[in-house]
């Protein structure tokens, strides 16, 4: 009989769907937010202590859907590494909702709000699937239900705005996964199966034997483009700033925190389960990986220099830090990977945080967003103040902070190369340049002496907003300062793919 731990994933996906659909029945938006929260925070919870046990005794399982086996059946694989990041997706998805509920109530129509709480339940749930799946399909179908979800959210909203970049978002998301579809088609031509193991198995016998290597290179390519644009990686960005930019604080927080991350998590596991990181590298996949990585750490941060728009600025700085990722992955090694993680890590606790303290201290200059006009702001909420700074800080690369720590990382997986190092280090020293350029500029106009706007004399003290923004410059601390621990469950999950 299988331990009881085993049906934590499912149970977790089941409940984040059933969730979904019970939203809408409920009499009251608010109802409906408190609900999704518990949600999130109990599968935090589950997927925690998952974590602590697979860690103690250095474990992973397969669990088989409905006990079907090879090759029909639907399969979850869990490690370590993926019960950390289901439960820091779910911990930090309640935070968000947690901190931007009062932004959510003034942006959104009361009779949209509990269908709002089910887009985000569904959010939740592909995160938890796309981290966790054994199956290709299962994946492309979460991969529509996040971006559907996320579609909703975005355009909750309801101005005419939003759903322009709803649409171009849309577009742009369906690229994407029409380009992973026909990739999958072709795989599934070439290999008869759909579930990991099984791929992995035929594709290495495919490698070693020389054979359909050119239709094998145009998969992995289809597939990592696919998931690079639904993901944002440069250039492909160019729905991200309208759409994240103009969402409600809360949808704002986990479009950039979350769903760009679920798509990158899914895409390392194809590329270590199903192709192995060896073969991905013989295919010179990694070294285009590598190159949009570069430019969109540089890139992003330039255009994020030239934002006033304190959302928009977020957003493109988002372009820069997805591009630190695609750059670890570019670099083709378990270390680079190892520094992909973290840097996931990172910045799914560090931009919800951003996030919430700019919706915020827009709260009290009357829903203002350019920098000018939020001049002082941080004199009148000072845990939105310190929150930003400290987010701020940590992407500029200041010790102490998981910011920091990722940089570090990454400099440490670069050593070793030749022109990858040299290319590596020098965009990690230009992009913690670039950041600061951006970041502190910031920083000094929200603490500054209020010159333009008054704060709003009718808000009042928002303690969702202050729990969440404390929970997460916590988070922000820990990593950066207790990282050898989450290293260990990266490394660990590492050495059994």
């Amino acid at each position: 009989m299988l331990p009881f731990y085993y049906n934590i994933p499912f149970i977790c996906i089941f409940l984040c769907m059933i969730g979904g659909i019970v939203m809408p029945l409920q009499k009251s938006g608010k109802r409906s937010v408190r609900w999704t929260e518990v949600i999130c925070f109990v599968v935090f919870g589950l997927f925690a202590a998952l974590c602590l046990i697979l860690t103690a005794q250095g474990e992973s399982f397969s669990y088989k859907m409905g006990h079907f086996p090879a090759p029909w059946g639907n399969e979850l694989f869990v490690g370590p590494l993926d019960a950390m990041l289901c439960a820091l997706f779910a911990l930090v998805l309640g935070l968000s909702l947690l901190g931007g509920e009062v932004t959510m109530h003034a942006d959104i129509l009361p009779q949209k709000q509990s269908f709002y709480c089910t887009m985000m339940c569904m959010t939740l749930a592909s995160l938890l699937a796309l981290t966790t799946t054994n199956d290709m399909f299962t994946g492309y179908v979460f991969m529509e239900i996040s971006t559907l979800a996320a579609c909703a959210i975005v355009m909750a909203k309801d101005t005419g705005e939003m759903v322009a970049a709803t649409i171009r978002y849309l577009i742009l998301s369906l690229l994407g996964s029409g380009l992973f579809l026909i990739g999958l088609a072709m795989l599934y031509c070439i290999t008869g199966h759909l579930l990991m193991p099984q791929l992995l198995q035929r594709i290495l016998l495919l490698s070693e034997s020389g054979t359909y290597h050119i239709p094998l290179t145009v998969v992995c390519g289809l597939m990592a483009l696919g998931l690079g644009i639904k993901s944002s990686m440069f250039p492909f960005y160019a729905w991200l700033p309208p759409a994240h930019g103009g969402a409600t604080t809360g949808a704002s927080a986990v479009l950039s925190g979350l769903v760009l991350k679920g798509y990158i998590v899914f895409l390392i596991r194809i590329f270590y389960r199903v192709f192995s990181i060896s073969v991905v590298r013989s295919l010179n996949v990694t070294d285009i990986l590598f190159v949009f990585g570069i430019l969109g750490m540089i890139l992003g941060s330039v255009m994020a220099i030239r934002e006033e728009h304190s959302k928009r600025m977020l957003a493109y700085s988002s372009v820069a830090q997805i591009g630190y990722i695609f750059m670890g992955l570019g670099l083709g090694t378990d270390v680079g990977v190892m520094a992909a993680f973290f840097q996931i890590m990172a910045h799914a606790v560090t931009k919800p945080l951003l996030f919430l303290c700019v919706g915020r201290l827009s709260e009290l200059r009357h829903h203002e967003k350019d920098f000018a006009l939020l001049r002082g702001s941080a004199h009148e909420d000072k845990m939105a103040g310190v929150g930003f700074t400290v987010g701020g800080l940590s992407m500029v690369g200041i010790p102490l902070l998981t910011g920091f720590t990722a940089k570090l990382f990454f400099a440490d997986a670069a050593m070793g190369g030749s022109v990858k190092m040299w290319a590596a280090l020098l965009a990690l020293a230009l992009s913690s340049v670039l950041n600061a350029r951006y970041y502190i500029p910031a920083m000094f106009a929200i603490w500054a002496k209020p010159e333009a706007g008054q704060p709003d004399k009718n808000m009042q003290a928002n303690r969702g907003f202050t729990v969440a923004a404390v929970i997460l410059t916590a988070c922000v601390v820990l990593l950066g300062t207790a990282a050898v621990p989450v290293v260990r469950i990266i490394q660990l999950e590492l050495s059994m793919l």
